[in-house]
């Protein structure tokens, strides 16, 4: 049985649009990716590119650093396919089994949740933004005031008064920035 939650973790982000795999989704349709991809090749007219699109070496690269996809090996020569929302609706119009009928009725449900998840949590993520664009600031002008405070240490033109010791007590020097 598979669950709307096991598809969701099979959804990503690339090029800003939610996107399935092409391996994904011959595995949740229960046929190889080459089949899956013959038939989209027999219907191209069916999958612009804002419907479907083919991986670039780079996009690749990343997929196969987090651990998506195995290595570049595992793809062969050909670089994967990825569907949009709405290639993956149009894969319903190509892939005629009730198999694939009953997994891409919960493929749409999956892409539907994802989208009322973040429409929900708009605000949340714009404040996480808005803290982690004042932390950048902060920590620029922290680095910025300890770069100052090193410099000055480093600064041999700079002869105190006194020495370290004078009159038995330390010299106690305060930097104000």
């Amino acid at each position: 049985m598979i669950y709307e939650d096991s598809i969701r973790n099979k959804i990503y982000s690339i090029r800003g649009v939610r996107v399935m795999l092409d391996r994904d989704l011959a595995t949740l349709y229960g046929i190889e990716t080459r089949v899956l991809k013959q038939a989209v090749k027999r219907n191209i007219k069916r999958f612009p590119f804002d419907f479907m699109f083919i991986l670039n070496n780079s996009e690749v690269n990343f997929l196969v650093s987090q651990f998506v996809i195995p290595s570049k090996k595992h793809l062969g020569r050909a670089f994967p396919y990825v569907f949009t929302e709405q290639g993956v609706a149009n894969l319903s119009s190509v892939l005629n089994s009730n198999k694939a009928i009953e997994i891409n009725i919960k493929i749409m449900r999956a892409f539907v949740s994802i989208r009322k998840f973040l429409a929900q949590n708009a605000d949340i993520f714009s404040r996480i933004d808005f803290v982690e664009r004042k932390h950048i600031e902060y920590q620029i002008k922290t680095d910025d005031k300890i770069d100052k405070i090193f410099k000055l240490i480093e600064d041999k033109d700079i002869k105190p008064e006194k020495g370290i010791f004078y009159d038995g007590q330390i010299l106690r020097t305060l930097i104000i920035l």
